[in-house]
């Protein structure tokens, strides 16, 4: 199963879209997760993807690829850091790849789907 956390973006084909943190920590706990695709601006400002990501850390909920698409620059980068210092701690498996790509709000660029199709 892939995973993308958004609430104004739609989902790439094949993935599920969950628009909330408690939507994806309760996909994170219940399924393996094989790509899961992060947005840090969501409807409530405090439960963000940053939240989300610090919620992952704290109860070593991983997926096999992450991949931080927000287009806020500032929240995408603090998400990316966090996971990165938790792969340095060993709290994540170094073998997890993170990436951070930023998406545009309104179209999916040139050679986007590239990227979330290696999972499919």
């Amino acid at each position: 199963m892939s995973v993308f956390l958004d609430d104004y973006r739609s989902a790439p084909e094949g993935y599920v879209l969950a628009e909330t943190v408690d939507e994806c920590m309760d996909l994170l706990q219940n399924f393996s997760i094989e790509h899961l695709s992060l947005d840090h601006d969501l409807v409530h400002p405090d439960r963000n993807g940053f939240l989300l990501v610090q919620l992952m850390v704290k109860e070593k909920l991983f997926a096999k690829r992450i991949t931080i698409h927000s287009a806020n620059s500032v929240g995408g980068k603090a998400m990316y850091k966090h996971l990165k210092q938790a792969q340095e701690d060993t709290i994540l498996c170094p073998s997890i790849i993170i990436a951070l790509r930023p998406l545009p709000l309104n179209f999916y660029p040139p050679g986007f789907m590239e990227h979330y199709l290696e999972t499919i």
